[in-house]
Formats: C-alpha cells, sequence, structure tokens
C-alpha cells in the first residue's frame, strides 16, 4: 500500500451531544456512588432551552436528577444565556421507569447457574450484542495518532476558554487530524487539522485563527509532524456563534466513534454513557481495550483487534476474536487461545478486575474513553503482559 490519508475527529464538552453523555455519566455516577448495585440506562436529548433525561433505572437510592443536570450544565460553561443555552433557566424533563423484570432476570442470575454450570460469577449478559478494542503502538496511550492529537486539541481548546487565556470563546467545539502514513502504516506527518471553534459575535475571523494556532495547534501537535505543506482550517465557514443546543439537537451516544477510536477500529452494537457495567455495551467494550493493549504492550503485535460477543442472560462470550492485522510474533489463533486463558471475559469478571461499579463515568464522557491513562482507570493498565507471555511459553 503506498502512502494513505486517515482521518478523526473529536468534539468538545460543550457539543449538544457529549453535553447529553456528560448528564447521563453523571445521574449514573451519582446512583452508583451510593447504590453500587444499581441498574441504569440513562439517556438524555437536548434542544434549545429543553433537557430531556429518560430510560430506566433500579436503584434503593434518590438522586436529584435536575441538581445534577444543571451542575453539568454550569461546569461545561453554559452559565448564561447569551451563550444560547443556560444551566438555570433551561426545561427539564425527567423521564425514568425501572428496568425490566425480563431483563433483570438473565443479568441477576445467568444461564450456565441456572443449568448447574457455575457457582461464581453469576450475572449473565445485559444484552446480545458485540464489542471491539484495539490497540496500536503509534502513540504511548496505544491509540492511534489521529485520534489521540484530535483529542488533544479538543481538550486544549476547552483549556484555552476555561482558564482565559482568550476571552471571545464559547463551549461548543470540533477538532479533526488527518494523518499520512507511509507504506509501512507508519504515521509520517500531520497533513491536515480542522478547528471549529464557537465564539462571541464581536470575535474577528483573522484574530480567532491566529489564536488558534499559537494556543491549541502549537502545544499540542509535535513540530516534527507539521510542514510547509500541512494544511490548517479554522473556523472553515467564517463564523460560529450560534452552538451548542441552540444550533443542534444533542443525543447520548450519537458520538461512539469519537467514544472509542476514531474508525480506525470497529464500533460494536451499542454506546457507553449513562449505562451500568452490567451493560456488555459498556463493561465489555473496556474488557476489549484492556486485551488489545496488553497485547500490543507485551510486543506481541504492533496492531490488535479484539471482538467480544454476548447473549443476553448467559455469562461465558459467544465468541472471542484477536486479530493483529499479520503484525503478530505469534499466530492469531495462539494469542487468541492464550487472551482465553489469561482474561476471564464473564461480565461480573470484568466488573471486579475492572473496578466497574465507582462512579468514575463522567470524566470519561468527554475526549474519549480509551487512551485515558491520566484517569488511572483499569482497562488502560498493562498489568497482563507478563501472564500473556508465560501462557504463550
Amino acid at each position: 500500500m503506498s502512502h494513505y490519508l486517515f482521518t478523526s475527529e473529536s468534539v468538545t464538552e460543550g457539543h449538544p451531544d457529549k453535553i447529553c453523555d456528560q448528564i447521563s455519566d453523571a445521574v449514573l455516577d451519582a446512583i452508583l456512588e451510593q447504590d453500587p448495585q444499581g441498574r441504569v440506562a440513562c439517556e438524555t436529548c437536548v434542544s434549545t432551552g429543553l433537557v430531556h433525561i429518560m430510560g430506566e433505572v433500579s436503584t434503593s437510592c434518590y438522586v436529584d436528577i435536575p441538581r445534577i443536570t444543571r451542575e453539568v450544565i454550569r461546569d461545561i460553561g453554559y452559565d448564561r444565556a447569551k451563550y444560547g443555552f443556560d444551566c438555570d433557566t433551561c426545561g427539564i424533563i425527567v423521564n425514568l421507569d425501572e428496568q425490566s423484570g425480563d431483563i433483570a432476570m438473565g443479568v441477576d442470575k445467568a444461564l450456565e447457574n441456572k443449568t448447574g454450570e457455575e457457582s461464581d460469577l453469576q450475572n449473565g449478559a445485559g444484552d446480545q450484542g458485540m464489542m471491539f478494542g484495539y490497540a496500536c503502538d503509534e502513540t504511548p496511550e496505544k491509540m492511534p495518532l489521529a485520534i489521540s492529537l484530535s483529542h488533544k486539541l479538543a481538550r486544549r481548546l476547552t483549556e484555552v476558554r476555561k482558564q482565559g487565556l482568550v476571552d471571545y470563546l464559547r463551549p461548543d467545539g470540533k477538532t479533526q487530524v488527518t494523518v499520512e502514513y507511509d507504506e509501512q502504516r507508519r504515521p509520517v506527518r500531520v497533513d491536515a487539522i480542522v478547528i471549529s471553534a464557537q465564539h462571541a459575535p464581536e470575535a474577528a475571523l483573522a484574530q480567532i485563527r491566529e489564536d488558534m494556532l499559537a494556543l491549541v495547534v502549537k502545544p499540542v501537535v509535535p513540530a516534527e509532524l507539521l510542514d510547509e505543506n500541512t494544511r490548517y482550517y479554522i473556523n472553515p465557514t467564517g463564523r460560529f456563534v450560534i452552538g451548542g443546543p441552540q444550533g443542534d439537537s444533542g443525543l447520548t451516544g450519537r458520538k461512539i466513534i469519537v467514544d472509542t477510536y476514531g474508525g480506525s477500529a470497529p464500533h460494536g452494537g451499542g454506546a457507553f454513557s449513562g449505562k451500568d457495567p452490567t451493560k456488555v455495551d459498556r463493561s465489555a467494550a473496556y474488557a476489549a481495550r484492556w486485551v488489545a493493549k496488553n497485547v500490543v504492550a507485551a510486543g506481541l503485535a504492533a496492531r490488535c483487534q479484539v471482538q467480544l460477543a454476548y447473549a443476553i442472560g448467559v455469562a461465558q462470550p459467544v465468541s472471542v476474536l484477536v486479530e493483529t492485522f499479520g503484525t503478530g510474533k505469534v499466530s492469531d489463533d495462539r494469542l487468541g487461545e492464550a487472551v482465553k486463558k489469561v482474561f476471564d471475559l464473564r461480565p461480573s469478571a470484568i466488573i471486579r478486575d475492572l473496578d466497574l461499579r465507582r462512579p468514575i463515568y463522567r470524566q470519561l464522557a468527554a475526549y474519549g474513553h480509551m487512551g485515558r491513562e491520566e484517569l488511572g482507570v483499569a482497562w488502560e493498565k498493562t498489568d497482563r503482559v507478563d501472564a500473556l507471555l508465560e501462557a504463550l511459553r
């Protein structure tokens, strides 16, 4: 394969869809803080002046959902009407019911326990579906370079706003990075950078472009990846004043590629935010990342993709597939067998090993769920490297 370009995007915490993800995960965190066994499937949508929170929740505790919602919106930065969305005056509708008893029956006791096959870790998967994990050696955190840089640019854009380095930025924003790869699939340069930053109406476009290059791009993107042919598209429409829920409606789970690998790997059937860890859409996706990252960290492959699949109410995955795209030091079949020996991929075991019944989720709801080493999440640990190598001996 000759040189080629690959692109990934990210969004800031003030993007309408990410507002929804953060509200849903803040509700989840508040419940888990009081009731670690709580069952939560919470989705949020926002539009001009309105937040609608819906789904299924089964818990023994009470949480003040409107208060949590307003706190999230305030923390993001929508705290005055002239931004198009105001945490203190927006309407909030809460429409939550209990988890279906039909679903709870399969989660509470796995099929294997009903048939006498197992006696521990009884929970079954909360739904059917397939989940993907991925890792590669392009960055220290074992993430693809394009999504890594996109997230860092989006986070930096928010830092510049919240630190007051300029006075015209608003919470909404998007970033995008195009990386050029060589014949060996190694990243060699950044070909294009896109930044769309919501701003005050009086801000001049020329000033915005100058500031974004100096304060956002230069501190984030390594200089050796930029050259005279790198293209910059900063607020390419020329104006981005109306943003957030006033400019576009938002919905939980509509940025799933931003949440994972920026398109470098497939995504399974479900979103993450607002779901407690009995939902394998979330917990098994974290487990698959954990597996893939340990494979790459062990030097067993330059790229690794893991697919897990489950049946509702069944503890053991119905399939485990490991693929290294020709970069593996051993065959994918041998690697897959080693993974099954080293990792217990039943939902209860994943929850236990990754310590998922804690209120850790809102911090993941913006800037990606994978590669977040700075948060200390367990699925980013490379603690099974030695066990994998031993299993292959």
